[in-house]
C-alpha cells in the first residue's frame, strides 16, 4: 500500500478521533493517539512497523517545531520574574521523580542498582508536545500555564543531564566502562552547553535575516529552513535537537522585535504535522507490552506519577507560587513520549543487558502517559481557571 495513501488515512482517522475526543470533552491529542493506536499494528495494521520507521522525519519535524515554539516563552523580561522560580521548581520536580522511582525499584522491588538508577533517570523527561497542544486548544493563559512552559523546557535539559550521569555511573559499576568523575558529569554537560550554543548562533543568524523579509510565504519558508538546519546540525554533532530548537526560539524572541510574525506563521503551518505526529505516535504503541510488563510496569507508572506530583508541589510551595500552581502543576507534567523512547534506544545500544526490561517498561509507560497525560493536563488547566486566558475561581 502506498505510503501517501497511508498518510491520508492517518490524517482522516486522526480528525475523526479528534472529533470523538471533543464529544467526550477530551483533548484532541488523546483522540489522535487512540485513532493511531487503532490503525497501528495493535489492531488493523494499516500503518505497520516499517511505515512508522519511514515516517520518523515527521516526528523530528513536529518535535523541532514544538521545541522552537516553547522557546517563545523565554523572553528575558519574563524570565527575570519567573525564571529562577521555574528552575527551582524543575530541580525539585526532577529530584522528586528520580528519587521516588529509584526507591520503589531498588528498595521496594529489589531490582539491581544499575537498572533502578537508569530507569529512574528516564522518568524525569516530560514530552512537551501534548502539553503545548492542550494549551493551544484551550487558548489557556495564567500563572499555571506560564509556569508549565519554562518548567517543561528546563525539565528536558535537566532530564538529559541526569540520564547522562546515570548512564556513566551504571556503566562504571557494571564493568562496561571506566569513567572519571569529570567524564561522568562533563559529558552530558558538554552536550547540553553545545546544544545551547548552536541554538543561540542559529537563532542570532535567524533574527538578523528574518527582520529583512516582508512576505509571509518567504518568512514561513525561511523559518522552517532554519529549524530543520538546527535539527540537522544538532544530530550531526550528537547534541539535543530539542534544546537546540528551544534556544533558537528563545534567541529569536529576544532579538527580533516582530518575532510574533515568525511564531504565528509556524503555528499556521504545523497543525497537520502535529496531527500526523500524534497519530503515528499512537500507531507506534504496541499493546502486546501489556502482557509482559507485570508489576514492574505498574509500579513505575505509580512511582513516576507520585514523584512528579510531590516534587512539583514541593518546589512550587518553596518559591511561593500561587495555590493553583501548587495544586495542579504536577498533574500537568506527566506526558511522556519521544524523548523517553529515544533514551531507551540509547540504553539498548550501551547497556544491552538491561535493555529488554527497561524498553518494555518505558513503552508501557509511554502508552499510558501519552493518552492520560494530556487529559490530566487539560483537567489541571481547566480547574485552575485558565481556559481562554480568563482567570476564574479555581475548582475545589
Amino acid at each position: 500500500m502506498d505510503i501517501l495513501f497511508k498518510l491520508g488515512i492517518a490524517i482522516l482517522i486522526g480528525i475523526i478521533g479528534s472529533r470523538i475526543a471533543g464529544y467526550f470533552k477530551l483533548p484532541s491529542v488523546s483522540g489522535y493517539i487512540v485513532a493511531g493506536l487503532i490503525i497501528g499494528p495493535s489492531f488493523i495494521n494499516v500503518i505497520g512497523v516499517e511505515d512508522i520507521i519511514s515516517l520518523e522525519i515527521i516526528n523530528e519535524m513536529a518535535l523541532a517545531a514544538i521545541a522552537f515554539i516553547i522557546g517563545n516563552e523565554f523572553l528575558l523580561s519574563d524570565l527575570k520574574k519567573i525564571g529562577k522560580d521555574a528552575l527551582i521548581i524543575t530541580v525539585a520536580e526532577v529530584a522528586g521523580v528520580v528519587l521516588v522511582v529509584f526507591v520503589v525499584m531498588f528498595i521496594i522491588l529489589k531490582q539491581g542498582f544499575e537498572f533502578s538508577l537508569v530507569i529512574a533517570s528516564m522518568s524525569a523527561a516530560t514530552a512537551p508536545a501534548g502539553i503545548v497542544m492542550v494549551i493551544r486548544e484551550l487558548r489557556a493563559n495564567g500563572p499555571l500555564v506560564r509556569t508549565i512552559l519554562p518548567v517543561v523546557a528546563f525539565d528536558d535539559a535537566l532530564g538529559i543531564m541526569v540520564f547522562g550521569i546515570s548512564m556513566s555511573i551504571a556503566k562504571m559499576t557494571s564493568g562496561v566502562g571506566k569513567y572519571s568523575l569529570i567524564q561522568i558529569i562533563g559529558t552530558p554537560l558538554v552536550e547540553i552547553i553545545g546544544a545551547l550554543i548552536i541554538g543561540f548562533l542559529i537563532g542570532f543568524l535567524m533574527a538578523y535575516i528574518l527582520k529583512r523579509i516582508k512576505g509571509k510565504e518567504e518568512l514561513l519558508s525561511m523559518s522552517i529552513g532554519f529549524i530543520l538546519l538546527g535539527v540537522g546540525i544538532a544530530n550531526y554533532l550528537n547534541v539535543s535537537p530539542l534544546l537546540t530548537c528551544m534556544m533558537m526560539g528563545g534567541t529569536l524572541v529576544n532579538l527580533k522585535q516582530n518575532s510574533k510574525r515568525v511564531f504565528g506563521s509556524i503555528n499556521e503551518f504545523t497543525p497537520p504535522i502535529y496531527l500526523l505526529f500524534f497519530t503515528v505516535a499512537g500507531a507506534s504503541l504496541d499493546l502486546r507490552v501489556l502482557s509482559s510488563v507485570g508489576l514492574l510496569g505498574f509500579a513505575y507508572i505509580i512511582a513516576r506519577t507520585a514523584g512528579k506530583v510531590l516534587g512539583a508541589k514541593a518546589g512550587a510551595k518553596y518559591v511561593g507560587s500561587e495555590e493553583t500552581v501548587v495544586k495542579y502543576l504536577g498533574m500537568s507534567l506527566l506526558t511522556q513520549g519521544g524523548i523517553s523512547i529515544g533514551l531507551s534506544m540509547v540504553v539498548r545500544n550501551q547497556l544491552p543487558q538491561f535493555s529488554d526490561s527497561i524498553v518494555t517498561v518505558i513503552l508501557f509507560s509511554v502508552l499510558v502517559f501519552e493518552i492520560m497525560g494530556p487529559i490530566l493536563a487539560k483537567i489541571g488547566i481547566t480547574r485552575a481557571g485558565e481556559v481562554d486566558g480568563m482567570i476564574k475561581r479555581p475548582s475545589k
